[in-house]
């Protein structure tokens, strides 16, 4: 279901992701108690195609309402294997939730890094995020050994799908 909502692919760096994003990071802080929300190192050249890419949907006013991108990962001392597309910043603005609208992104992403030939998209999210964590397991994701930046933290949960042989 659409409601009016018209997705856009956006540099990590537009003003319309940054706001999302400063939303997005409130929210972390209030969830975890913790002052800070996600400190991954994320630089915009990260989400340019088609090493990776960056999401807004917009309601029939032209308001951002949600986010989400993917960026390519390799194997390194963070726990990534080669041909990884990690998710990066899914969101939705409070009163656009129970739309649709993050599994219709989290669907474009991963047809998109399947495309690019990513083999498997991989996420971390967090204990406080329990609807986040519906969202991945009822869309194919498995829970995983830890990997990335929050990969020693105890609230920390990672998941990956693969990519492969699907449509």
């Amino acid at each position: 279901m659409s409601h009016g909502i018209n997705l856009r692919t956006v540099p990590y760096d537009h003003p319309d992701a940054v706001k999302l994003d400063g939303q997005v990071q409130l929210e972390y802080q209030a969830r975890y108690n913790d002052g800070e929300g996600d400190a991954t190192f994320l630089d915009p050249a990260m989400f340019a195609p088609p090493q990776g890419l960056y999401l807004l949907a917009y309601d029939v006013a032209g308001t951002p309402v949600a986010s989400g991108g993917w960026r390519s990962q390799e194997r390194n001392d963070e726990g990534y294997s080669d041909g990884d597309a990690e998710l990066k910043r899914m969101y939705v603005v409070p009163e656009a939730r129970g739309l649709g609208l993050a599994r219709r992104i989290l669907a474009i992403l991963e047809d998109d890094a399947r495309a690019a030939g990513r083999t498997r998209m991989v996420l971390e999210t967090g204990d406080q995020q329990p609807e986040a964590i519906a969202l991945y397991l009822s869309s194919g994701y498995s829970l995983s050994a830890k990997f990335g930046h929050y990969r020693f933290h105890d609230s920390s949960r990672c998941m990956t799908k693969p990519l492969h042989g699907q449509s």
